[in-house]
């Protein structure tokens, strides 16, 4: 028996409009990848490809400019994330769709442990139970003990980089997507994220990740979908502040 996708992205397609210069700014252009239970499918390419902006596109950060994006409901109803209004998505976002980017925004008072149980708490575990699930994916990703009660606002990258992936991975969505989730990190915590991933493949997790690593697509990836930049924007991407 053949595993079914979970996600079928056809011709996905962004424009983004340049307003003072009066010129549009092509990103991703005629993108076509799939998404499956327990593996894992690379993005990789140059910059000005348009990676991040077809991980944006699937959680619907932006809304496409063309294409479709055929997601599996956990019942089976099929959903077109180009489409979907903006309750459907947000109910995607709680517990099916989950995304793991760059840059972490938190509430400037709430603490580490806090930030990483949330996904849980809004699953309905009681809180105790998801600090303590909190608590040892902090370990597992060596952040220190003594930054756990703290807000993570004045952490180095490094560190909210820590904080982010716990965040993504305990969730264990049925959809994960990653934005260079080890683009700040160190050798030993970045073997400890791969050891993670893996063991989330495992559960049945599928993955949509961004590398520019090439060993960690070797050791991560089931698939790899290579983008290219649209032609004639090379001279944009300085202006545009590399919105691919």
């Amino acid at each position: 028996m053949s595993i079914q996708p979970i996600l079928e992205v056809e011709d996905f397609s962004k424009t983004f409009m340049l307003h003072e210069q009066g010129k549009e700014l092509p990103s991703s252009h005629s993108v076509f990848l799939k998404a499956y239970p327990g593996r894992l499918t690379a993005l990789i390419g140059p910059t000005g490809a348009g990676k991040s902006t077809v991980l944006k596109g699937i959680y619907r950060t932006y809304l496409p400019s063309s294409g479709r994006m055929m997601f599996t409901g956990s019942e089976g109803q099929k959903i077109d994330l180009a489409t979907a209004d903006e309750h459907q998505i947000l109910e995607l976002r709680k517990d099916e769709i989950g995304f793991v980017t760059q840059f972490l925004h938190t509430l400037p008072r709430q603490s580490t442990e806090d930030v990483v149980a949330m996904p849980l708490i809004k699953k309905g575990i009681t809180r105790n139970i998801a600090i303590e699930k909190a608590r040892e994916i902090l370990a597992q990703l060596n952040l220190p003990e003594r930054l756990w009660a703290v807000s993570p606002a004045t952490f180095s990258g490094g560190e909210k980089q820590r904080v982010n992936l716990a965040r993504g991975l305990l969730a264990q969505p049925r959809l994960l997507l990653l934005d260079e989730p080890t683009a700040s990190l160190d050798p030993k915590t970045t073997d400890r994220v791969v050891e993670l991933i893996q063991n989330l493949k495992a559960t049945g997790t599928a993955m949509i990740a961004i590398f520019h690593d090439m060993d960690l697509v070797e050791r991560l990836a089931d698939e790899v979908v290579e983008l290219k930049p649209p032609v004639g924007t090379e001279h944009f991407f300085n202006a545009a502040n590399e919105v691919a």
